[in-house]
């Protein structure tokens, strides 16, 4: 089961909107047939309703009227062949109409990817964006959901529409009382069942909120980085009790929806007898008086339960069609969240690999939204052309943050960032980025093979570079001891075959993509922190090489590391609290100090035991 939460707030586009939208994407998406098939249904739809419509009556009449048994047999024929081939038709344009549906519901999703690849950073990190963009998600997953669902709704809403007008002055050629008396009761009978048919709807976060433990329990149930706690800790009897709740629960509310639906076919039952039962009499007597045949009671008959069914079925089509739009609204507003950063409409930014870059951060305070407190306040730094930077300080200092303003991730709650004495704000972000290759915590490995992941492309890969890089990251010697060697595939989850690195051999991976991308400025936030002692010296012993004619900003907790860099910033107190060299923050005597103390002490300590 899934979790679907409408927003609060009133939609920001109508259906006619939401409906013009959808049809427009398929025009605009070359996906036009999708259009022409949903029209054509609906006159084939119009067709069948009316050949049925007409069928018996007219056989009946043939009969009434004593025809010979030649035109009687040519009758039956032509109904029963138009019957045949519009039913064949029909059949047809309904099984090509998917792959063309499907085509602009993936359409939409590519919409709502590329929103989220290009979206201001801090909008990941918005609540109200997350939600839309997770509801959107959700209404674009399936068949059934609104941006593909909604051309069946359009295309049966119309044809109600059409074979209700139709049927409209048909049955006011009888009497119009009876046609007002069928609508009343109609509609009376809609608006029952629909009330009552909406309470799971209208009580869906009932539902919601056990389907969002069930699914959490069934992810960790099923989740590799909790099976061994499962195992180890016997925690299989508590997720099991677990589900049984959420289940009992689940299964408590479906009964009670199962009773309001009950007593809502119970009302619709009983106002379908008074309609029938009144217009059955009614018609009964105009045959008894010889005002209409047995052929025209049949028509008229069959006209007043067609119409009863038109009725509801264009309410019910238009409550199904608000719903949709209430779910295309989401994608919609998803997709025009609006950004914080500039994209294309800001100044071109052509990063030249032989031009000197300087940036510098001038009164840099920043502070997170929702948070009282900064985690940076007043930063003055300069990062000059080929500098070598470490940034150290204790957990939660703000050493990440500061890259990350520097990366152009965030922007300062106060001062300003300057490249080549430029605010960045004024530059297109997108282009601003290509100022760094990175090294981050977290691995962004995609399924892909060993190359593409390093090009992060699957075109004009230049192999001979990925080759060098590889290298230089000293992965050439795990990459070439492979079967498929750089075409070996990565992530099992996609590829049955594919091969697992270990978190040292995947934090080099993704050092040679830094250095395959080739940008003036290298960021590497705890680049090593996967990487046994010997590997990591390694790593230090190659970084002049690997930051050649580059600036670099080094994330470090160990100390020791940080020897190589021209400059060293220590981060406390929301600020720069010292800087200079290893050997000059060492003689200050300061918290770099200490904290190295600290530090050497350990491993001191635990060479004199390993000693022992």
């Amino acid at each position: 089961m899934k979790v679907r939460n409408q927003t609060k707030k009133k939609p920001k586009y109508n259906m006619f909107q939401n409906s013009w939208f959808m049809i427009k994407l398929a025009w605009n998406q070359k996906e036009k047939k999708v259009i022409f098939t949903a029209i054509l249904l609906v006159l084939l739809g119009v067709a069948l309703n009316l050949i049925n419509l007409y069928i018996a009556p007219t056989i009946l009449d043939v009969i009434e009227t004593g025809v010979s048994f030649g035109q009687l047999i040519t009758t039956i024929l032509v109904f029963v062949s138009a019957l045949a081939l519009t039913y064949a038709f029909n059949a047809y344009v309904s099984a090509n109409v998917l792959y063309g549906r499907i085509s602009v519901r993936t359409e939409v999703i590519a919409m709502l990817n590329n929103k989220a690849c290009r979206t201001s950073y801090p909008n990941l990190e918005n609540e109200e964006f997350y939600k839309l963009t997770q509801q959107a998600s959700i209404y674009c997953s399936s068949n059934n959901e609104a941006t593909e669902a909604i051309w069946n709704t359009l295309t049966q809403l119309l044809m109600n529409v059409i074979c209700f007008v139709f049927y409209t002055g048909l049955l006011l050629m009888v009497k119009p009382i009876m046609l007002i008396v069928i609508l009343v009761t109609t509609l009376i009978g809609f608006f029952i069942n629909n009330y009552l048919s909406e309470y799971k709807y209208k009580h869906k976060e009932i539902e919601a909120e056990e389907d969002k433990k069930l699914n959490y329990i069934d992810g960790v149930s099923r989740s590799i980085n909790y099976a061994k706690d499962i195992r180890i800790f016997g925690l299989r009897s508590w997720l099991t009790e677990l589900h049984d709740k959420s289940m009992d629960a689940l299964h408590a509310f479906n009964s009670k929806v199962a009773g309001v639906y009950l007593w809502a076919r119970i009302a619709d039952l009983i106002l379908s007898f008074v309609r029938n039962a009144l217009a059955y009499v009614y018609l009964i007597g105009l045959v008894v008086n010889n005002k209409i045949s047995v052929a025209e009671f049949l028509l008229y008959f069959s006209a007043v339960e067609g119409f009863s069914t038109l009725v509801t079925g264009v309410m019910t089509q238009l409550n199904i069609l608000k719903k949709q739009s209430l779910d295309i609204s989401v994608i919609r507003e998803a997709v025009e969240y609006p950004e914080v950063f500039k994209f294309d409409e800001g100044e071109e930014l052509n990063v030249d690999l032989n031009k000197d870059y300087t940036l510098e951060l001038k009164n840099v305070s920043f502070r997170y939204p929702g948070k009282e407190k900064n985690i940076l306040t007043n930063i003055n730094l300069t990062i000059k052309p080929n500098e070598k930077i470490a940034i150290v300080g204790l957990n939660g200092a703000g050493k990440t943050t500061l890259v990350k303003l520097i990366c152009g991730y965030y922007d300062p709650t106060e001062g300003e960032i300057l490249l080549n004495g430029v605010n960045i704000k004024t530059y297109n972000r997108e282009h601003y980025y290509k100022m760094f290759s990175a090294v981050f915590q977290h691995f962004s490995l995609l399924a892909g093979s060993i190359a593409t992941n390093v090009a992060q492309t699957e075109n004009n890969i230049n192999y001979e570079l990925v080759y060098q890089c590889i290298e230089k990251a000293g992965l050439k010697e795990k990459i070439e001891s492979l079967p498929d060697k750089y075409e070996s595939k990565l992530n099992r989850e996609v590829y049955e075959d594919a091969t697992n690195l270990s978190g040292g051999e995947t934090q080099r991976l993704m050092l040679a993509r830094a250095l395959y991308k080739n940008a003036p400025i290298i960021v590497l936030d705890e680049p090593t922190s996967a990487l046994d002692p010997i590997a990591e010296a390694d790593i230090y012993n190659k970084y002049n090489e690997l930051a050649k004619n580059k600036s670099s900003l080094f994330i470090s907790h160990r100390l020791a590391s940080t020897r190589f860099c021209d400059r060293i910033l220590f981060i406390a107190d929301e600020k720069i609290a010292e800087e200079g060299t290893h050997e000059e923050l060492l003689a200050l005597g300061g918290k770099y100090a200490d904290l190295f103390e600290v530090q050497s002490k350990y491993y001191r300590e635990g060479g004199l035991e390993d000693e022992e």
